[in-house]
């Protein structure tokens, strides 16, 4: 493939968000291809960065498609904020993990700016790697999704249709316009975990990395370059135990007849131009 994943996309076309017990790669192109839940070595749930997109993503991008015009981490956090403009406007997606308690929690949050932009999600929700298509329903609440140990659960105010095996939300922002997405996992013996508010959870997660990152006293030109650098390796740290983890590491399938099932693999990625 020639370093080529299957998804089109490069290694370095990523960036990462994490809550320091998992991490996730969000594309150029506004999809998350690579999410183990819920911890750095959990089977992925979002396998797309090496295989196909049925293998697992979560794409929220505008409907026309096409690479983002600019991408960047506000300063000091580990929000990350990618921007398109088409000839109709002028749209951010804004993609973050607050920082974990009992769930795992991932929001995603379109911003108008300019004009009327038509948007496309497609979320594919596969367990194990690809090989697991989970039982989804719908309630007064938003979506379900359960596979044996695993559930997750969707909240938005925008439309959401079941197509071949896909969650599909097609919806219009208009500038000024806040559309959240918020996406949960929990054990799914346990009862429905508690609703995450996107706006107060982008201002808890600003002011945890805020404070956090504050902390570098670098001076000079290079300061905000060693910044980033301290946050990506604080988001690669599982808070638990302290422990480290490659850049990062992902536990990731390593099947054959004769093989069976193990390894890991180390992708990169990179800060955001």
């Amino acid at each position: 493939m020639n370093g080529q994943p299957p998804t089109g996309q490069r290694i370095e076309d990523y960036a990462m968000i994490g809550d320091l017990h998992t991490a996730a790669l969000v594309s150029t192109a506004g999809s998350i291809d690579w999410l183990c839940l819920p911890r750095f070595d959990s089977p992925a749930c979002f396998a797309a960065l090496l295989d196909s997109p049925q293998a697992g993503r979560w794409l929220l991008a505008p409907e026309a498609g096409g690479i983002c015009t600019r991408r960047q981490y506000r300063d000091g956090t580990l929000i990350l904020e990618t921007e398109w403009e088409t000839k109709e406007g002028h749209v951010r997606v804004i993609d973050f993990m607050p920082p974990r308690d009992a769930v795992a929690d991932i929001v995603r949050v379109v911003e108008g700016i300019r004009g009327t932009v038509k948007m496309r999600g497609e979320l594919i929700l596969r367990f194990d790697y690809g090989h697991v298509v989970p039982w989804v329903r719908r309630d007064r609440h938003g979506l379900r999704a359960v596979a044996g140990p695993d559930s997750v659960y969707l909240k938005t105010p925008a439309p959401l249709v079941g197509k071949d095996f896909t969650t599909v939300s097609e919806f219009t922002v208009n500038a000024g316009d806040h559309v959240p997405f918020v996406l949960t996992w929990a054990p799914s013996h346990e009862r429905r975990p508690r609703t995450v508010e996107a706006d107060i959870a982008l201002e808890d997660t600003s002011a945890f990395w805020t404070d956090w990152s504050k902390r570098c006293n670098v001076r000079g030109p290079y300061r905000k370059a060693v910044q980033r650098s301290l946050i990506t390796l604080k988001a690669l740290t599982y808070a638990p135990t302290g422990a480290s983890l490659p850049p990062p590491l992902l536990r990731s399938p390593n099947r054959s007849a004769d093989r069976g099932t193990g390894t890991t693999a180390i992708a990169g990625c990179v800060m955001p131009r």
